[in-house]
Protein backbone atom coordinates (compact mmCIF):
# COMPACT_ATOMS: atom_id res chain seq x y z
CA UNK A 1 0.00 0.00 0.00
CA UNK A 2 1.26 2.86 -1.27
CA UNK A 3 1.20 6.33 1.37
CA UNK A 4 0.02 9.28 -0.28
CA UNK A 5 2.25 12.37 -1.33
CA UNK A 6 -0.33 14.73 0.91
CA UNK A 7 0.60 12.34 4.17
CA UNK A 8 4.58 12.43 3.55
CA UNK A 9 4.57 16.31 3.09
CA UNK A 10 2.59 16.89 6.24
CA UNK A 11 4.67 14.73 8.23
CA UNK A 12 7.68 16.23 7.33
CA UNK A 13 6.13 19.69 8.05
CA UNK A 14 5.67 18.52 11.36
CA UNK A 15 9.01 16.77 11.85
CA UNK A 16 11.17 18.78 10.22
CA UNK A 17 11.46 21.52 12.60
CA UNK A 18 12.43 19.53 15.17
CA UNK A 19 14.79 17.94 12.96
CA UNK A 20 16.20 21.29 11.81
CA UNK A 21 16.42 23.11 14.90
CA UNK A 22 19.20 24.07 17.52
CA UNK A 23 18.82 22.50 20.98
CA UNK A 24 20.61 22.88 24.25
CA UNK A 25 20.74 20.87 27.14
CA UNK A 26 20.83 22.06 30.68
CA UNK A 27 22.66 20.81 33.88
CA UNK A 28 20.15 19.49 35.25
CA UNK A 29 18.90 17.84 31.92
CA UNK A 30 16.17 20.35 30.58
CA UNK A 31 16.14 20.57 26.66
CA UNK A 32 15.10 23.41 25.03
CA UNK A 33 14.87 23.47 21.50
CA UNK A 34 14.36 26.56 18.92
CA UNK A 35 17.08 28.92 17.36
CA UNK A 36 20.05 29.91 19.36
CA UNK A 37 20.43 33.81 19.07
CA UNK A 38 23.29 34.63 20.63
CA UNK A 39 25.21 34.53 24.40
CA UNK A 40 27.50 37.04 25.76
CA UNK A 41 29.08 34.23 28.26
CA UNK A 42 26.66 35.11 30.67
CA UNK A 43 24.04 34.48 29.74
CA UNK A 44 22.01 32.61 26.25
CA UNK A 45 19.50 33.50 24.21
CA UNK A 46 17.34 31.12 22.88
CA UNK A 47 13.82 31.70 20.70
CA UNK A 48 11.37 28.92 21.16
CA UNK A 49 8.20 28.30 19.79
CA UNK A 50 6.15 27.78 22.62
CA UNK A 51 8.06 29.35 24.93
CA UNK A 52 9.46 32.57 23.04
CA UNK A 53 12.56 34.11 24.10
CA UNK A 54 14.43 31.91 27.05
CA UNK A 55 17.59 33.34 28.25
CA UNK A 56 18.99 30.84 30.50
CA UNK A 57 22.53 31.04 32.63
CA UNK A 58 25.31 30.54 30.30
CA UNK A 59 26.87 28.59 32.91
CA UNK A 60 23.92 26.38 32.91
CA UNK A 61 24.53 25.50 29.45
CA UNK A 62 25.59 21.59 29.37
CA UNK A 63 25.42 20.91 25.59
CA UNK A 64 24.49 23.05 22.44
CA UNK A 65 23.67 21.18 19.10
CA UNK A 66 23.56 23.86 16.26
CA UNK A 67 21.42 23.33 12.56
CA UNK A 68 22.16 27.10 11.70
CA UNK A 69 25.62 28.45 11.73
CA UNK A 70 26.64 30.34 14.54
CA UNK A 71 29.44 32.56 14.97
CA UNK A 72 31.65 32.14 18.05
CA UNK A 73 34.30 35.09 19.24
CA UNK A 74 36.97 33.27 21.91
CA UNK A 75 39.01 35.41 24.02
CA UNK A 76 41.72 35.18 21.67
CA UNK A 77 39.25 37.63 19.42
CA UNK A 78 39.42 35.29 16.75
CA UNK A 79 35.72 33.94 15.66
CA UNK A 80 34.88 30.89 14.40
CA UNK A 81 31.77 30.21 12.23
CA UNK A 82 29.87 26.74 11.73
CA UNK A 83 26.93 24.31 13.19
CA UNK A 84 28.20 23.55 16.48
CA UNK A 85 28.04 20.70 18.83
CA UNK A 86 29.56 20.41 21.99
CA UNK A 87 31.39 17.29 23.98
CA UNK A 88 32.22 17.64 27.56
CA UNK A 89 33.43 21.19 27.98
CA UNK A 90 34.37 21.52 24.06
CA UNK A 91 32.62 23.23 21.14
CA UNK A 92 33.40 21.67 18.20
CA UNK A 93 32.42 23.96 15.12
CA UNK A 94 32.38 22.73 12.03
CA UNK A 95 33.28 25.49 9.70
CA UNK A 96 33.07 25.26 5.82
CA UNK A 97 36.72 25.50 5.06
CA UNK A 98 38.73 24.41 7.78
CA UNK A 99 36.70 21.40 9.03
CA UNK A 100 35.85 20.98 13.00
CA UNK A 101 37.74 23.22 15.04
CA UNK A 102 37.43 22.90 19.02
CA UNK A 103 36.89 25.75 21.31
CA UNK A 104 37.24 25.54 25.01
CA UNK A 105 33.71 26.65 26.32
CA UNK A 106 35.51 28.37 28.98
CA UNK A 107 37.42 30.52 26.10
CA UNK A 108 34.12 31.49 24.25
CA UNK A 109 32.86 34.78 24.72
CA UNK A 110 30.07 34.99 22.75
CA UNK A 111 27.83 33.35 20.25
CA UNK A 112 25.91 34.72 17.70
CA UNK A 113 23.59 33.87 14.85
CA UNK A 114 23.83 35.56 11.14
CA UNK A 115 21.23 38.33 12.16
CA UNK A 116 22.89 38.97 15.84
CA UNK A 117 26.48 38.90 13.80
CA UNK A 118 25.43 41.66 11.59
CA UNK A 119 24.06 43.75 14.32
CA UNK A 120 27.24 42.98 15.88
CA UNK A 121 29.33 44.44 12.98
CA UNK A 122 27.46 47.42 12.57
CA UNK A 123 27.92 48.47 15.79
CA UNK A 124 31.57 47.99 15.76
CA UNK A 125 32.06 51.02 12.84
CA UNK A 126 28.79 53.10 12.59
CA UNK A 127 28.82 56.41 11.13
CA UNK A 128 28.43 59.72 13.31
CA UNK A 129 24.65 59.60 13.23
CA UNK A 130 24.25 56.40 14.27
CA UNK A 131 23.85 54.88 17.58
CA UNK A 132 22.33 57.81 19.57
CA UNK A 133 20.36 57.47 22.52
CA UNK A 134 18.55 60.41 24.79
CA UNK A 135 16.02 62.36 25.62
CA UNK A 136 14.54 65.99 25.67
CA UNK A 137 12.61 66.81 29.59
CA UNK A 138 10.14 69.48 29.81
CA UNK A 139 8.63 70.94 33.19
CA UNK A 140 6.33 74.15 33.39
CA UNK A 141 4.24 76.03 36.06
CA UNK A 142 1.53 78.77 35.90
CA UNK A 143 0.00 80.12 39.84
CA UNK A 144 -2.52 83.28 39.23
CA UNK A 145 -4.29 84.99 42.66
CA UNK A 146 -2.56 85.57 45.49
CA UNK A 147 0.37 84.87 43.96
CA UNK A 148 1.16 85.22 40.10
CA UNK A 149 4.57 83.56 39.07
CA UNK A 150 5.53 81.21 36.05
CA UNK A 151 8.21 77.98 36.01
CA UNK A 152 9.76 77.01 32.66
CA UNK A 153 12.54 74.10 33.04
CA UNK A 154 14.16 72.71 29.96
CA UNK A 155 16.59 69.65 29.63
CA UNK A 156 18.17 67.71 26.68
CA UNK A 157 20.49 64.86 27.03
CA UNK A 158 22.00 62.47 24.11
CA UNK A 159 24.41 59.83 23.86
CA UNK A 160 26.31 57.60 21.23
CA UNK A 161 28.15 54.57 22.37
CA UNK A 162 30.11 52.06 20.44
CA UNK A 163 32.82 49.22 21.80
CA UNK A 164 35.58 51.78 21.82
CA UNK A 165 34.19 55.37 22.15
CA UNK A 166 31.43 57.56 23.14
CA UNK A 167 30.00 60.87 22.61
CA UNK A 168 27.68 62.55 25.45
CA UNK A 169 26.17 65.67 24.88
CA UNK A 170 23.68 67.51 27.69
CA UNK A 171 22.01 70.57 28.12
CA UNK A 172 19.40 72.49 30.46
CA UNK A 173 17.67 75.51 31.49
CA UNK A 174 15.74 76.80 34.33
CA UNK A 175 13.42 80.40 34.08
CA UNK A 176 11.57 81.70 36.37
CA UNK A 177 9.33 84.59 37.92
CA UNK A 178 7.59 86.45 40.53
CA UNK A 179 5.29 88.26 38.02
CA UNK A 180 3.39 90.38 40.60
CA UNK A 181 3.41 94.10 41.22
CA UNK A 182 6.40 95.89 42.38
CA UNK A 183 8.12 91.92 43.44
CA UNK A 184 11.69 92.16 43.70
CA UNK A 185 13.58 90.55 42.36
CA UNK A 186 11.48 90.02 39.06
CA UNK A 187 13.33 87.40 37.93
CA UNK A 188 13.85 84.37 40.56
CA UNK A 189 15.80 81.99 38.49
CA UNK A 190 17.70 82.20 34.98
CA UNK A 191 20.23 79.90 34.71
CA UNK A 192 21.40 77.92 31.46
CA UNK A 193 24.40 74.78 31.68
CA UNK A 194 25.40 72.41 28.57
CA UNK A 195 27.88 71.00 27.12
CA UNK A 196 29.56 67.70 25.61
CA UNK A 197 32.61 64.81 26.30
CA UNK A 198 34.36 62.55 24.27
CA UNK A 199 35.50 58.98 25.79
CA UNK A 200 38.01 57.00 24.44
CA UNK A 201 38.48 53.21 25.69
CA UNK A 202 42.38 52.52 25.49
CA UNK A 203 41.53 48.67 27.71
CA UNK A 204 38.66 47.79 29.54
CA UNK A 205 39.29 49.69 32.24
CA UNK A 206 41.20 52.84 31.46
CA UNK A 207 40.07 55.31 29.22
CA UNK A 208 40.52 59.53 28.06
CA UNK A 209 38.13 61.96 27.94
CA UNK A 210 38.00 65.46 26.56
CA UNK A 211 35.55 67.96 27.50
CA UNK A 212 33.64 71.20 26.61
CA UNK A 213 30.80 72.78 29.30
CA UNK A 214 29.73 76.46 29.43
CA UNK A 215 27.32 77.78 32.21
CA UNK A 216 25.38 81.02 32.57
CA UNK A 217 23.57 82.10 35.86
CA UNK A 218 21.99 85.99 35.85
CA UNK A 219 21.62 85.73 39.80
CA UNK A 220 25.10 84.71 40.45
CA UNK A 221 26.22 87.92 38.17
CA UNK A 222 27.98 84.89 35.75
CA UNK A 223 27.73 85.38 32.43
CA UNK A 224 29.20 82.93 31.08
CA UNK A 225 31.75 80.37 31.90
CA UNK A 226 33.98 78.06 29.61
CA UNK A 227 35.60 75.30 30.82
CA UNK A 228 37.65 72.96 28.54
CA UNK A 229 39.44 69.74 30.13
CA UNK A 230 40.57 66.48 29.43
CA UNK A 231 42.08 63.69 31.65
CA UNK A 232 42.06 59.93 32.14
CA UNK A 233 38.86 57.89 33.34
CA UNK A 234 38.36 54.38 34.88
CA UNK A 235 35.60 51.89 34.81
CA UNK A 236 35.44 50.63 38.23
CA UNK A 237 31.81 48.81 37.52
CA UNK A 238 31.03 48.19 33.52
CA UNK A 239 27.83 45.87 33.53
CA UNK A 240 24.30 46.60 31.22
CA UNK A 241 22.46 46.89 35.29
CA UNK A 242 25.47 49.32 36.65
CA UNK A 243 27.98 51.86 35.24
CA UNK A 244 30.68 53.53 37.83
CA UNK A 245 33.75 55.63 36.62
CA UNK A 246 35.77 57.54 37.87
CA UNK A 247 37.92 60.79 36.43
CA UNK A 248 40.93 62.46 36.98
CA UNK A 249 42.27 65.54 34.94
CA UNK A 250 43.03 69.13 34.33
CA UNK A 251 40.61 72.39 32.97
CA UNK A 252 41.02 75.09 31.83
CA UNK A 253 38.24 77.81 33.32
CA UNK A 254 37.54 81.03 31.74
CA UNK A 255 34.78 82.88 33.53
CA UNK A 256 32.84 86.33 32.56
CA UNK A 257 30.69 88.15 35.73
CA UNK A 258 29.41 90.98 35.30
CA UNK A 259 32.68 93.62 36.56
CA UNK A 260 34.96 90.90 36.30
CA UNK A 261 36.83 88.12 34.16
CA UNK A 262 38.96 85.81 35.05
CA UNK A 263 41.46 82.98 33.58
CA UNK A 264 42.63 79.80 35.47
CA UNK A 265 43.62 76.63 35.62
CA UNK A 266 42.30 73.82 37.67
CA UNK A 267 42.25 69.96 37.86
CA UNK A 268 39.37 68.06 37.81
CA UNK A 269 38.28 65.20 40.21
CA UNK A 270 35.13 62.92 39.91
CA UNK A 271 32.55 60.33 39.22
CA UNK A 272 29.89 59.05 37.23
CA UNK A 273 27.18 56.43 38.66
CA UNK A 274 24.35 54.90 36.49
CA UNK A 275 21.94 51.98 38.16
CA UNK A 276 19.08 50.13 36.31
CA UNK A 277 16.38 50.02 39.32
CA UNK A 278 14.26 47.29 37.69
CA UNK A 279 12.87 47.22 34.17
CA UNK A 280 11.59 50.85 33.95
CA UNK A 281 13.81 53.02 36.25
CA UNK A 282 17.28 54.17 35.99
CA UNK A 283 19.18 56.17 38.65
CA UNK A 284 22.18 58.61 37.76
CA UNK A 285 24.47 60.30 39.52
CA UNK A 286 27.56 62.86 39.09
CA UNK A 287 29.91 64.46 41.76
CA UNK A 288 32.70 66.81 40.66
CA UNK A 289 35.37 68.52 42.23
CA UNK A 290 37.29 71.44 40.54
CA UNK A 291 40.40 72.60 42.24
CA UNK A 292 41.65 76.11 41.08
CA UNK A 293 45.58 75.39 40.91
CA UNK A 294 46.30 79.29 41.33
CA UNK A 295 44.75 80.13 44.11
CA UNK A 296 45.01 77.37 47.06
CA UNK A 297 41.62 76.64 48.72
CA UNK A 298 39.18 77.93 46.01
CA UNK A 299 37.42 75.45 44.03
CA UNK A 300 33.94 74.40 42.23
CA UNK A 301 31.92 71.63 42.87
CA UNK A 302 28.79 70.66 40.94
CA UNK A 303 26.46 67.50 42.28
CA UNK A 304 23.49 65.86 40.24
CA UNK A 305 21.28 63.15 41.42
CA UNK A 306 18.13 62.21 38.97
CA UNK A 307 15.76 59.68 38.06
CA UNK A 308 14.12 58.59 34.72
CA UNK A 309 11.00 55.71 35.12
CA UNK A 310 9.61 55.10 31.79
CA UNK A 311 5.86 55.07 31.32
CA UNK A 312 6.24 53.77 27.74
CA UNK A 313 9.03 53.14 25.30
CA UNK A 314 9.44 56.90 24.17
CA UNK A 315 7.87 58.80 27.67
CA UNK A 316 8.84 58.90 30.91
CA UNK A 317 9.11 60.77 34.08
CA UNK A 318 12.10 62.24 35.32
CA UNK A 319 12.90 63.90 38.61
CA UNK A 320 16.42 65.55 38.59
CA UNK A 321 18.35 67.84 41.65
CA UNK A 322 21.29 69.62 41.08
CA UNK A 323 23.30 71.81 43.22
CA UNK A 324 26.46 74.12 41.77
CA UNK A 325 28.87 75.54 44.38
CA UNK A 326 31.96 78.13 43.92
CA UNK A 327 33.73 79.19 46.83
CA UNK A 328 34.60 82.41 45.94
CA UNK A 329 31.75 84.47 43.49
CA UNK A 330 32.28 88.10 43.34
CA UNK A 331 30.61 90.36 44.97
CA UNK A 332 28.38 92.94 42.66
CA UNK A 333 30.28 95.92 41.61
CA UNK A 334 27.22 98.32 42.44
CA UNK A 335 25.93 97.02 45.70
CA UNK A 336 28.85 94.97 47.08
CA UNK A 337 26.92 92.32 48.28
CA UNK A 338 28.36 88.71 47.82
CA UNK A 339 26.14 86.23 45.80
CA UNK A 340 25.40 82.89 47.78
CA UNK A 341 27.59 80.35 46.84
CA UNK A 342 25.27 77.68 46.35
CA UNK A 343 22.97 77.16 43.74
CA UNK A 344 19.86 74.27 43.85
CA UNK A 345 17.92 73.58 40.93
CA UNK A 346 14.94 70.33 41.31
CA UNK A 347 13.30 70.01 38.70
CA UNK A 348 10.41 67.38 37.20
CA UNK A 349 8.48 66.75 34.31
CA UNK A 350 8.04 64.91 31.21
CA UNK A 351 10.75 63.00 29.36
CA UNK A 352 10.55 62.25 25.72
CA UNK A 353 13.22 59.62 24.80
CA UNK A 354 14.50 59.12 21.49
CA UNK A 355 16.88 56.26 19.54
CA UNK A 356 18.51 56.65 16.64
Amino acid sequence: MRTPLWLVFLSLSVISPRLFADQIVLTNGDRLTGSITKSDSKTLLIKTDLAGDVTVQWPAVQQITSTQPLHVATQEGKTVVGTVTTSDSTLAVNTPTAGSVNVAKADVTALRDDAEETVYEKGLHPTLWQGWNGGGTVGFALTRGNSETKNLALAFTGDRKTSHDEISMYANTVYATNDLPGATPHVTANATQGGARYDRNFTKVIFGYGSADFQTDSLQMLNLRSVLGGGLGFHIINTSQTTLDLFTGVNYTRENYVGLSRNFAAATVGEELMHKLGATTVLTEKFYIFPDLSQTGQYRGAFNFGTITKISKWLGWQNAFGDIYVSNPPADPTTGLRPKQNDLQLTTGLNFSFTH
